[in-house]
């Protein structure tokens, strides 16, 4: 038996971590007149009148505001801690999110004073050691991707992928003519052409072949003097590896385009292949997936961009620089784009990325192996269960369908459902769009062996509940504190009060 419960009664209350024995009140449901959680010391100044100070109309309101003690804080946030799901209690399958374990030294290091109470606009001889930080990390990310240089200033993926289109315009436009479009595979990310579009490019869609992979003759076709370049994910987003990369670039290359490559999926080959030597020229890097610090709830991330020599004069300001035995932040570089965020970087994130490259050295190539081990062992484990929807090797995430659980009735909507019964985080879905009913799998290299296969003996009961018990799957979930919801009807109400909070709470029983 897992922890995650038996097959025939997944996950007993004590074991999913929910407290039945007692209603999951919140502070915001029962008011507490009259309680303190912190005594303020006596004023030693003479106390203020707002409305005399800003005015009756600027006299600032609180509102939903809660009376409570510090035991009542602190038990309220351990209970909603242990309704949450989260990389630390099992497994999270979320394909091209790559969630993996935060290692706690990590943590540690950033947390460390120096680097955690550095104010941004410390002088730099006040801050050397944050400098020599961000120094050492471009350092390491061009010995692993072979490029000239690195920008550090991307606060997450798709602010890299910005400064790599913006980049890319600003090379071209200093020769005359910046282009008019971008070239994004069907399988990309839905922030390339997003970006595309915010650097002034027309977005041109290239279809993928039968095999997931980017279609060599529609892109011969598609390829003229006004692309300005090509955007591919290595591996995709349908979990394959771009074979005939080189073949890509060279055509690239020989109509004067830039080849780019969202490293979104760089988990997948780190350390084993270096992206410039496979023609990419610029290409941004998700500090968040492939070097550690889970990103789940929208960050904290980073997304440097690493460039090919012609590229580096268009770099972010500031540069960070080493001269002798001191380091500076260039600003002066006439061609930059400029900045693409306040301040140098997210530089917690920075922190955490060198610590877990530091901490692998020389075996860091083993994060890539194992990654891929474990995606490759999950799919053979369920592919007598589920389509799988491309036979093309599967590179660290692997995409399956709801093809065969259709035909009665069910979709990926109720598989995920009813996976967070058996404990676990259900896996991306509906993404990409051209694989309707998509379940994307990506277990990462932390996972060991028994945590895969307690996750896939959950995806392969759960494949024979659709068949004897399908009822039971389309009402899924039944163990979690909010069941079933109309996620149309939740998505409405949401946006008239600008939250989902009140119409969650109101389900919560």
């Amino acid at each position: 038996m897992s922890d995650h419960g038996t097959l025939a009664e997944p996950v007993a209350v004590k074991d999913a971590g929910l407290d039945h024995r007692r209603p999951s009140v919140s502070l915001f449901d029962e008011r507490r007149p009259g309680r303190k959680g912190v005594l303020l010391p006596p004023l030693d100044v003479p106390a203020a009148d707002p409305v005399a100070l800003y005015g009756a109309r600027h006299r600032p309101e609180v509102r939903g505001e809660v009376e409570a003690s510090e035991v009542d804080v602190v038990r309220h946030f351990t209970r909603l801690s242990r309704l949450n799901f989260a990389i630390d209690t099992a497994l999270y399958s979320l394909g091209s999110c790559t969630m993996k374990h935060n290692p706690r030294l990590n943590e540690e290091t950033a947390r460390l004073a120096g680097f955690n109470d550095t104010h941004p606009y410390a002088p730099e001889h006040l801050s050397q050691g944050n400098l020599e930080v961000m120094w050492r990390l471009e350092e390491a990310l061009k010995v692993l991707t072979g490029f000239a240089r690195v920008t550090l200033q991307p606060s997450a993926g798709a602010n890299g992928e910005l400064a790599s289109a913006l980049m890319i315009r600003a090379a071209h436009a200093a020769r005359g003519n910046p282009r008019k479009h971008i070239l994004v595979p069907d399988s990309a990310h839905g922030t390339n052409p997003a970006s595309a579009h915010f650097a002034g490019y027309e977005v041109v869609e290239i279809h993928s072949s039968p095999r997931g992979t980017v279609d060599l003759g529609e892109l011969s076709a598609k390829l003229d003097s006004d692309v300005a370049a090509l955007m591919v994910t290595v591996p995709n987003t349908l979990g394959v590896f771009e074979e005939e990369i080189l073949e890509i670039a060279r055509r690239v290359h020989a109509k004067g385009a830039y080849l780019y490559l969202d490293g979104a999926n760089f988990n997948a080959f780190v350390g084993k292949v270096r992206p410039a030597d496979m023609g990419v020229d610029v290409m941004h890097m998700n500090l968040h997936k492939t070097f550690s610090t889970p990103h789940g709830g929208g960050g904290p991330g980073a997304g440097p961009g690493g460039v090919v020599k012609e590229l580096v004069p268009f770099l972010p300001v500031p540069t960070v620089e080493r001269r002798g035995d001191r380091y500076v932040l260039d600003s002066d570089r006439p061609r930059s784009i400029g900045k693409m965020r306040s301040f140098y970087g997210n530089f917690g994130v920075l922190v955490r990325a060198l610590t877990y490259i530091l901490s692998y050295g020389r075996s860091i190539s083993e994060v890539a192996e194992n990654a891929v081990l474990n995606g490759n062992y999950l799919r053979k484990r369920l592919e007598p269960f589920y389509n799988l929807k491309y036979a093309a090797p599967s590179y660290h995430e692997v995409v399956f369908d709801d093809k065969r659980q259709a035909a009665v009735g069910i979709h990926n909507i109720d598989i995920a459902k009813r996976l967070m019964d058996y404990g676990f985080h259900p896996p991306t879905m509906s993404f990409p769009l051209i694989v309707p009913g998509a379940l994307m799998i990506e277990p990462t290299e932390t996972e060991p062996k028994e945590e895969l296969d307690a996750f896939a003996e959950a995806m392969i009961a759960i494949a024979k509940e659709c068949e004897t018990r399908p009822d039971v799957v389309k009402s899924a979930p039944h163990t979690t504190p909010v069941t079933r919801l109309d996620e149309a009807a939740l998505a409405r109400e949401a946006s008239k009060v600008g939250s989902f909070a009140p119409v969650l709470r109101a389900k919560i029983g």
